[in-house]
């Protein structure tokens, strides 16, 4: 390094980084001169975000962590563990990002059905504790959750190939377009027959329309697909009608009535605006 420049870094230095990069310091420090001395200050204190008289203080000791002399008590304990395990279960096991923000609201929600005991302590834990230490202990809890084995990817079916369905941007702009959601009733078992909700969205109007359906069977499918077809409000006719170009010529209208419009199309556009 030049005389005169200074190192920067814009990463926080750890205590074990500061100490190490002032044992490699200390020695030039203490063979410089006074001048020289406050400039290595100035740059030590840029490097490690230090003040000067801290800097003195630590290049003048043994520049060796000391053990702590207690070790500090876990903060949150067994209970704390349970309640967030209750939480996120209850909730469908979403990510720690969205579940931080609501812990104490979903907890009171909980607590007043009895599946959880808030008392004030776990409250204030529930208040204070991190996005950081939630993401921790909910890595945790999932290790003793058994795991699903991957499947391997199966050859292609070639009778779905022959089916038009695809994914559809956000922002089309066409009614017609649905997105297809079939809804199991059937709690913690997939078991024997239930009850199921087929519905279907317009993507572009947002027009959505139910049906209950027992089992999902190929013909109960098909009447359900046929009965929301008939509740539709627009069919495919409609909807050509809506998006097709049209263009009419008036030139019969002239010859067999003898009609002479006054206006042109971008006259009879203004004149109509501006009145």
């Amino acid at each position: 390094m030049l005389p005169g420049e200074m190192m920067a870094t814009e990463d926080e230095m750890t205590i074990d980084e500061v100490y190490k990069y002032l044992r490699k310091m200390r020695s030039r420090y203490e063979k410089a001169n006074r001048v020289r001395k406050g400039e290595l200050l100035s740059e030590m204190g840029v490097v490690t975000g230090r003040h000067r008289k801290s800097l003195i203080r630590l290049l003048a000791g043994s520049l060796q962590r000391c053990p702590r002399q207690k070790q500090r008590t876990r903060t949150y304990r067994a209970d704390f563990d349970r309640a967030l395990d209750v939480i996120y279960k209850s909730y469908g096991r979403i990510c720690a990002e969205r579940l931080h923000p609501n812990l104490v609201a979903l907890a009171e929600q909980l607590a007043t059905h009895g599946e959880i005991k808030l008392t004030e302590k776990l409250k204030g834990q529930l208040t204070s504790v991190s996005l950081t230490t939630v993401a921790q202990r909910l890595r945790r809890l999932r290790q003793d959750e058994p795991q699903k084995p991957r499947r391997a990817p199966r050859s292609p079916n070639p009778f779905l190939q022959n089916i038009p369905m695809c994914r559809l941007p956000w922002d089309i702009a066409e009614p017609g377009y649905f997105e297809v959601d079939l809804v199991h009733h059937c709690g913690a078992s997939t078991h024997g027959e239930y009850v199921h909700t087929l519905q279907m969205i317009d993507v572009f109007s947002g027009w959505s329309e139910r049906v209950a359906l027992l089992g999902r069977s190929y013909r109960v499918m098909e009447d359900g697909f046929r009965l929301l077809g008939r509740r539709s409000p627009i069919g495919r006719s409609t909807v050509d009608k809506i998006v097709e170009d049209l263009a009419v010529s008036g030139d019969r209208i002239k010859e067999k009535l003898g009609f002479r419009p006054q206006f042109d199309l971008q006259a009879g556009w203004r004149e109509t605006i501006q009145h």
